[in-house]
């Protein structure tokens, strides 16, 4: 999966999100892609099934946790995004591939991005 190196749309203009993890590297990247939210999560070294992701209250979060009993470690991860109200919480789906976990946040009632508007004169 390739994710895009440009910033979101218009709704996280002006906000300050932290953006650098784990030594100056992003781990996310957030995005709109035609009427959903994209964020994309990078997660290497996780198996599908030790990944949580929950939605309460406009805040999408994403904890995990893997155990490596051959080497007496464990890892985990926790994060939390704040979405607007606009999220049809219904429609949230989540995949893991590659190390990379995506979550699709579908827009609900977007409304038109603009209108022609008729000049008299």
């Amino acid at each position: 999966m390739v994710l895009p190196t440009t910033t979101a749309d218009t709704w996280m203009q002006g906000l300050e999100l932290p953006s650098k993890l784990f030594g100056g590297e992003r781990d996310y990247e957030l995005y709109e892609e035609g009427d959903a939210f994209v964020l994309g999560v990078e997660m290497p070294g996780f198996e599908p099934d030790e990944i949580d992701v929950s939605w309460y209250e406009h805040q999408l979060t994403i904890s995990a946790e893997h155990a490596d009993e051959q080497f007496g470690r464990k890892r985990t991860y926790h994060r939390s995004f704040r979405f607007p109200k606009t999220v049809d919480e219904d429609g949230i789906e989540a995949q893991y591939e590659n190390g990379v976990l995506e979550v699709t946040l579908p827009i609900e009632g977007r409304e038109t991005q603009g209108v022609t508007i008729e000049v008299e004169g």
